[in-house]
């Protein structure tokens, strides 16, 4: 019973499979049907623009006027003229630290990527091409990891390793997401007015052999008719030129949008060769961006080449080059001469300056009319003038054909003397409105690219590899310690948690998505070549208006209160870094800003200094204390001089006491002596 279940489960899956397989085929004959017209008409504008209708079948090789290679040598200048870089951002520009860092890691990766492999440069190149020639263009991005042997260590029996026994598991070497051209006439979608409407989406590879049974195994492989034939036209493009075509199976790749499915299949087997559930997780599912298209309408996707919109003008040209070609080999001289004079042959051929030549019979020559009557010229004056109308009417209808295409001279590099500052400015406005729009649509095709690159980088990469590959450890300090929050951003918590355990990524693990997070904005710079004196102008303009505010917040600072003064030094922090990410080339001191503005949130944070002490107040200070100190030791002296002045009255009252007793003293001897009686001779006392 359970063997009988088990078959019908197993029939039901076949006719489920058989079914899902027909309508493949199915969309893919319907797209062959659509797209058959264009094919052919895309293969020979491919041809004219190559020149390989040179030879008209008339016997002769009709001169051309190849207008096409040269608008399209002149747009693909004019679009795609220097590899672009990637431009990864935050998309609002607020104060967010994790998400600028992110975007810088992000940024790198990208920019590594498209450097060191060439293979985006190369598709770009290509795409750009085929959007001027076909009119469509895409490429196809895959994940492609590679391996290498694991180095083995010492086995756990402890015998010795040898080339037969013990052998190493394989370890991830490198990873890469890959860009593979897609020639137009391999690429296919589901028949639809626009391109919201494609649900499924293919592309042919040819495989040979080796890859084939590497890819999908030797029975599956075996099924697979090694039949295929790769047009010439695709050889230009390919790495498969030169190899020979009927060694290699055509396979489908498809993707199913509406299922999430992708599957390999080819015509001729019952089965599919394999199919996954949704193998990368992109946002939009597909592998490939919206294709770079030329004229389209609203009723269908079939493209329009912007040849055949100027091919009857184009014809016309080829007519009259091959005009002035008959005409220029026409306007020579030609005539007859008297065959009697045979020195008259050697007029045109002998004749040199001043060289006269011999005519023996003199006499009837002249009778004649002489040489005017011996020779007749053919006139080339109409052949001249039948030249110069033939000049007029191509430049006139290489204006019609400037006027279709929107190209003009100023494009060219071509002006006349005769034109005005004025008129050629009017021409260049007129030219580049077009033109412009050629650049957007070449920079969105190169931007998509890049996001499904970075979608595969931050899903599928290794987070050591990304972090090598954009060289993360060279950040600053301060970026070093968001490291970790801006991988967790890029690759999703989980897997970055289990990258820094080491340990495997348990499953049904919900990874992250930067598109949806809406913190990243990823897009292409400019692919024209940008004017050195533009780009040094746009320089100084930027150091010139951060001066400029640098020099006013100075100002507003130095005259706001200590207290206000961290509030309005963070808002004028938070203005500058508005300005600058105004600036492409300010996008690379955005973190010195954030630093700058934290350091102040930090100085503000401190209670404020003491505000320093005025000079004159500082004077008066000092002269304060000197009086003080004077007057202190004023004040000191007081006592002393009071002492001083009593001592001083001490002694002088005792001198005078003194004074007064000698004076009395001898004033009572002078009393003494004044009361003695005079004394005689002779009695022994002295005068």
């Amino acid at each position: 019973m359970a063997a009988m279940k088990s078959e019908k489960v197993e029939l039901k899956d076949r006719k489920r499979t058989s079914t899902t397989l027909k309508s493949w085929l199915d969309d893919v004959a319907k797209y062959d049907r659509e797209f058959k017209k264009w094919e052919g008409r895309s293969e020979k504008i491919i041809k004219r623009y190559r020149d390989d209708f040179r030879n008209s079948g008339q016997g002769y090789a009709m001169s051309k006027f190849n207008i096409l290679w040269s608008n399209v040598q002149t747009l693909t200048a004019a679009t795609f003229a220097k590899m672009p870089k990637p431009d990864v951002s935050r998309r609002f520009r607020d104060n967010d630290p994790v998400g600028r860092v992110a975007s810088l890691i992000l940024e790198r990766a990208l920019d590594y990527e498209i450097s060191h492999y060439t293979d985006y440069r190369s598709n770009l190149k290509n795409g750009v091409q085929d959007r001027f020639l076909g009119g469509r263009a895409t490429s196809w991005i895959r994940y492609e990891p590679h391996f290498q042997a694991a180095a083995m260590g010492v086995p756990t029996d402890g015998l010795q390793i040898t080339e037969d026994v013990d052998e190493g598991d394989e370890e991830l070497d490198y990873e890469c997401a890959a860009v593979d051209y897609v020639h137009p006439n391999d690429f296919g979608h589901s028949v639809a007015r626009t391109w919201e409407e494609v649900n499924r989406v293919w592309r042919k590879v040819y495989m040979t052999k080796d890859a084939g049974e590497g890819r999908f195994g030797k029975e599956r492989w075996a099924m697979v008719p090694m039949d295929a034939k790769i047009p010439l036209e695709q050889d230009r493009y390919s790495d498969m030129a030169g190899m020979d075509s009927l060694e290699r199976g055509c396979v489908y790749e498809g993707w199913d949008k509406s299922k999430k499915k992708a599957v390999w299949f080819t015509k001729g087997v019952k089965d599919f060769l394999d199919e996954r559930d949704d193998p990368l997780g992109l946002e939009e599912f597909f592998p490939c961006p919206r294709p770079l298209w030329a004229t389209l309408t609203n009723e269908t996707l079939v493209p329009i080449p912007d040849f055949t919109l100027y091919q009857d003008q184009a014809n016309e040209l080829d007519i009259l080059a091959d005009r002035k070609d008959g005409l220029i080999k026409a306007l020579q001289v030609k005539g007859v001469y008297d065959a009697s004079e045979t020195a008259l042959a050697r007029i045109f051929t002998e004749g040199e300056n001043n060289t006269l030549l011999p005519v023996k019979n003199w006499q009837a020559f002249s009778e004649k009319a002489g040489l005017k009557g011996a020779i007749d010229i053919v006139d080339i004056i109409p052949i001249a003038q039948a030249l110069e109308y033939c000049y007029k009417a191509e430049r006139s209808i290489k204006a019609d054909i400037y006027e279709i295409t929107g190209i003009s001279d100023i494009i060219r590099g071509n002006t006349e003397a005769s034109e005005t500052a004025t008129a050629q400015q009017i021409k260049g406005q007129y030219a580049s409105l077009r033109l412009k729009q050629y650049q957007e649509e070449v920079s969105l095709y190169a931007t998509q690219i890049l996001q499904i690159k970075a979608q595969i980088i931050c899903k599928k990469y290794d987070p050591k590899t990304i972090l090598q590959i954009s060289a993360a450890d060279q950040l600053s300090e301060q970026d070093k310690q968001i490291i970790p929050k801006a991988m967790e951003l890029l690759i999703g918590v989980d897997r970055w948690v289990a990258f820094m355990q080491k340990v495997p990524v348990r499953e049904g693990v919900k990874e992250s998505n930067p598109l949806r997070s809406f913190r990243i904005e990823i897009a292409a710079d400019t692919l024209v070549y940008m004017d050195e004196q533009a780009e040094k102008d746009s320089r100084i303009e930027f150091l010139t208006a951060v001066g400029t505010y640098m020099e006013k917040a100075g100002l507003i600072l130095a005259q706001t209160p200590q207290q206000a003064a961290g509030p309005v030094s963070g808002m004028l922090m938070e203005l500058l870094k508005f300005g600058v990410t105004a600036f492409k080339v300010g996008k690379g001191i955005e973190g010195i800003i954030d630093e700058t503005a934290e350091k102040l949130k930090q100085i503000a944070a401190q209670p404020p200094a003491p505000p320093p002490p005025d000079p004159k107040l500082q004077v008066a200070q000092i002269q304060a204390q000197v009086a003080t100190q004077e007057m202190q030791a004023e004040q000191q002296l007081v006592p002393m001089r009071v002492q001083a002045e009593a001592t001083k009255a001490q002694a002088s009252m005792a001198s005078d006491h003194a004074s007064m007793v000698v004076a009395a003293e001898k004033t009572r001897q002078a009393r003494i002596q004044a009361a003695m009686p005079p004394k005689q001779p002779g009695d022994g006392r002295t005068h």
